[in-house]
C-alpha cells in the first residue's frame, strides 16, 4: 500500500513536472510578451496545465478508467480552482508582500499547490 501510494506520488511529481513546463511557458508568454495582467496571464497558465494534468493522471498516475469522466473531471477541476486560488494568494504573498520576484513566488506557489492537489486527487478525486 505504502510503496503504491509512493509511486502515485512520483508520478504525479513528473506530472506535475510537465504541468508546470506549461504553466511557467504560457504564463511567460503572455506576461512578458502580451503584456497581459500577471494574475490573468498565471491563471490561464495554471488552467491550460490543469487539463493536461487531469488526463495524465487520471490515465497513468491513477489509473482510473472510470465512466464518470464528466463528474470526475468536475470534481478534478473544483479541486483545481481551489488550488488556483491557493496558487493566486501564495503568488500574492510572496510577490507583493515578501517582494520576491515574481518568479520565484511563483515556484513558492507551485509547491503549495503541489501539495494540496495530490492531497485532493488522492483522496478525493480518484479515490477507488
Amino acid at each position: 500500500m505504502l510503496s503504491e501510494t509512493i509511486l502515485k506520488f512520483v508520478r504525479f511529481g513528473i506530472v506535475g513536472s510537465i504541468g508546470f513546463v506549461i504553466d511557467f511557458s504560457i504564463t511567460y508568454l503572455l506576461k512578458e510578451k502580451l503584456k497581459v495582467n500577471k494574475f490573468v496571464a498565471n491563471s490561464f497558465g495554471f488552467s491550460l496545465a490543469v487539463i493536461n494534468n487531469y488526463l495524465l493522471n487520471r490515465y497513468w498516475t491513477f489509473q482510473n478508467y472510470s465512466p464518470n469522466v464528466l463528474k470526475e473531471f468536475t470534481l478534478f477541476f473544483l479541486a483545481c480552482l481551489i488550488g488556483l486560488l491557493l496558487n493566486n494568494i501564495v503568488l500574492y504573498l510572496l510577490n507583493e508582500k515578501a517582494n520576491l520576484s515574481f518568479y520565484v513566488a511563483k515556484i513558492g506557489s507551485v509547491f503549495v499547490v503541489m501539495l494540496w492537489n495530490f492531497i485532493a486527487n488522492y483522496f478525493y478525486v480518484f479515490h477507488q
